[in-house]
C-alpha cells in the first residue's frame, strides 16, 4: 500500500514539474518581454558645440563652354581628321566642307584684279595725256589772245582755240572718271575675292578653344545642312556640377558657399567645390532649383552627364545645443522630446533650430545639459510607461 502511495505521488510529481517550469517561463517572457515588459529605450544628454548646416542635392558634371561646329551653308563634308576624345589646340583644323566652285570663282577674281589693275593704268595714262593737251590748249590760247589784240589772227581762229580749251578740258573730266570707274571696279572685284576667301574659310571648321572634342556626327561625304553640327567639343577647363536644390531650402544657398562632390564613379572620394551660380528661373514641375557648382580647385578628368552627390555648407552655428534629430516628437500641435527622470518620463516642449543632414538639431530653448533625453523607443510613449534604458535597441546577436 505504502509503495503505490509512493509512485502515485511520483507520478504526480512528474505531471506538476513541467506545469509549473512552463508557468514559470510564461511568467518571465510576458513579464520581460510581452506586452507587460518594460519599454526598451535609449538615452544621450544635450550636446554643446559649433554645427555647419548643409544642403543635399543630386546633379551631373557639365561643361560651361561647349561648342557645335558645322557650316553656314549647306553642303558637302570633304574631311573629318579628329574623332571623339581627341584633344585639339585652338586654330586647329578639325573638318573640311567641300568647296564646290569656290576655289574657282576665287582664280576668277583674282584675275579679274589683275585685269582693273591694267584698266586702272591706262585710265591714269589717258588722264596724263589729257592733261597735257589742255596745257598745250590753254597756252595756245594765251598766244592767240595776244596775237588777236594785234589783230595778227581773226576772232574765228580765236574763238577756235577757246573751243579746244574747252574740249581739252571734257576730256581731263573724262579721264578722270574713267579712272574712278576703273578704281572702284577694282574695289568691287577685290570685296568679291575677299567674300569668297571668307566663304572657303567658313568651309574649314576650326577649333575655337584648347578642347576636347565629345562627339562626331558626320563622316566624309555626308550632305548636312546650314547649322547642323560636324563636330562637337568642350573646354575642360570649364566642368563643373549642375545641382538640383528642392525649392524650400534653395532659398539658403549663396554663391561662393562652400560644396563637396561625390561622383558615382568613385564614391570614396569627397571633392571640393563651391557655389558659382544660382539659376534666377525654378522648375515649377519638380519644384527645384537649379545651381551651379565649381571644383576647387579645377579638374578635367570628370565624365560629362555622370551623376554626382553634392553637399553645400549653408551656415556655421559656434557654441550651440544640440541633440539627435531622431529625439525630436511631436505631440498634438507642439514639437519637442521625452525626458527621463527620477519621476519617470515626460513630454518637454522645445523650441528647435536648424537640423543638419549628419542627424543633429539645434536646440534653442526648452532643455538643461544634464536631462536625459529618449532618443529611440520600442513603442510609443505616455507618461506612465514603464520604461528600461537600454545601450542599444539593436540585438548585437543578430
Amino acid at each position: 500500500m505504502n509503495f503505490s502511495l509512493l509512485t502515485l505521488f511520483k507520478n504526480k510529481l512528474a505531471l506538476v514539474l513541467p506545469a509549473v517550469a512552463f508557468l514559470s517561463i510564461f511568467v518571465w517572457v510576458v513579464a520581460t518581454q510581452g506586452p507587460l515588459a518594460p519599454v526598451k529605450v535609449t538615452v544621450v544628454n544635450m550636446a554643446s558645440g559649433s554645427m555647419s548646416t548643409s544642403i543635399f542635392g543630386i546633379g551631373t558634371v557639365e561643361a560651361r563652354r561647349s561648342y557645335a561646329l558645322g557650316p553656314t551653308s549647306p553642303g558637302r563634308v570633304a574631311e573629318v581628321q579628329v574623332d571623339v576624345g581627341d584633344s585639339v589646340r585652338a586654330g586647329q583644323l578639325l573638318a573640311r566642307m567641300d568647296t564646290v566652285d569656290l576655289d574657282d570663282r576665287l582664280i576668277s577674281a583674282e584675275l579679274a584684279t589683275e585685269r582693273a589693275e591694267y584698266t586702272i593704268r591706262a585710265a591714269e595714262a589717258s588722264l596724263i595725256e589729257s592733261k597735257s593737251r589742255l596745257a598745250l590748249a590753254k597756252a595756245d590760247l594765251v598766244r592767240y589772245e595776244e596775237m588777236r589784240s594785234k589783230a595778227y589772227v581773226s576772232e574765228q581762229t580765236l574763238l577756235t582755240k577757246r573751243y579746244e580749251v574747252e574740249a581739252a578740258n571734257a576730256a581731263v573730266g573724262a579721264a578722270v572718271a574713267t579712272l574712278e570707274s576703273a578704281r572702284r571696279d577694282r574695289q568691287r572685284i577685290q570685296s568679291d575675292a575677299v567674300g569668297i576667301r571668307k566663304l572657303r574659310e567658313q568651309l574649314r571648321l576650326l577649333s575655337p578653344v584648347d578642347g576636347i572634342v565629345t562627339a562626331r556626327h558626320t563622316e566624309p561625304g555626308t550632305t548636312v545642312v546650314a547649322g547642323q553640327a560636324v563636330i562637337e567639343m568642350i573646354d575642360p577647363t570649364s566642368l563643373w556640377v549642375s545641382a538640383r536644390i528642392d525649392q524650400r531650402q534653395a532659398g539658403e544657398v549663396r554663391v561662393g558657399q562652400r560644396a563637396a562632390v561625390v561622383m558615382r564613379s568613385a564614391p570614396d572620394v569627397v571633392k571640393a567645390a563651391r557655389v558659382e551660380r544660382i539659376d534666377w528661373i525654378s522648375d515649377p514641375v519638380t519644384e527645384e532649383r537649379s545651381v551651379q557648382i565649381v571644383f576647387t580647385p579645377m579638374i578635367n578628368n570628370v565624365p560629362l552627364g555622370e551623376l554626382v552627390e553634392v553637399t553645400i555648407w549653408t551656415q556655421e552655428i559656434n557654441d550651440t545645443h544640440w541633440i539627435p534629430t531622431a529625439a525630436r516628437r511631436r505631440e498634438g500641435q507642439q514639437d519637442g522630446v521625452w525626458v527621463l527622470s527620477d519621476e519617470g518620463v515626460h513630454f518637454r516642449v522645445v523650441r528647435f533650430g536648424v537640423s543638419t543632414l549628419d542627424g543633429r538639431t539645434q536646440v534653442l530653448a526648452g532643455l538643461s545639459p544634464n536631462e536625459q533625453i529618449i532618443v529611440h523607443t520600442q513603442k510609443p510613449l505616455s507618461i506612465d510607461t514603464d520604461i528600461r534604458v537600454v545601450p542599444s535597441l539593436v540585438d548585437p546577436g543578430r
